[in-house]
């Protein structure tokens, strides 16, 4: 008799807990989908090139090499290399700022895999070394990606004229981005684990972009 009591209070019992998981459930799903939320929100776009050096020679500043630059260029070109060095800034923007019904949050970056396209041309790979903080302000925030290639290597069929025509053109006196493209697969930290965009982004200079 005290058994057949007992039935419909286990019965309550294991109901309650049912549901209780039941809301715990839709609270996760609720938390996991803001997080790939807030990714998705976040977007970037290319800012500038800093710092261009081309076989050691610093191209800031200047329209065309001198005959001592121009010398050391060429002689690099006839060895079979031209080693560029730059920094690439994205600026990344997270409008996670609390307005427009949003929760003020910011975004860390725990992974940046890029590719790096100059005139549509895949050169090199790479990742960001440490997290990256995007604050939820609104506001820009900078991402300095430190490039080393070697700009003979995957340009030397154009000819010397032409890749110092591209080096000027990135980081020279009128530099700019307008010749790059940088396909990147941001990944972003969250309590449940990391969110990483389900495609590759194309970040250029035009625009900010994001998932």
């Amino acid at each position: 008799m005290q058994s057949r009591t007992l039935i419909p209070v286990i019965a309550t019992i294991v109901l309650l807990a049912a549901l209780g998981l039941t809301f715990t459930s839709c609270a996760v799903l609720q938390q996991v989908s803001g997080a790939a939320m807030n990714l998705s929100r976040c977007s970037f776009k290319l800012d500038h090139i800093g710092d261009l050096q081309v076989a050691g020679i610093s191209l800031s500043g200047k329209s065309k090499l001198g005959f001592a630059d121009g010398a050391r260029a060429v002689a690099a070109f006839a060895r079979g290399e031209l080693p560029t060095q730059f920094t690439l800034f994205v600026a990344a923007k997270n409008p996670n700022d609390g307005s427009g019904g949003s929760t003020k949050t910011a975004a860390t970056l725990t992974s940046f895999s890029w590719n790096l396209r100059l005139d549509d041309t895949p050169t090199i790979a790479g990742d960001i070394a440490e997290p990256i903080s995007i604050p939820g302000t609104g506001q820009e925030a900078m991402i300095p990606l430190r490039m080393n290639l070697d700009l003979y290597t995957f340009f030397k069929d154009k000819g010397y004229e032409k890749i110092l025509d591209l080096a000027l053109a990135l980081g020279g006196t009128s530099g700019s981005t307008s010749r790059v493209t940088l396909r990147a697969k941001p990944t972003i930290r969250t309590d449940f684990g990391p969110l990483t965009y389900p495609g590759e982004i194309d970040i250029i200079d035009k625009e900010f972009r994001g998932k």
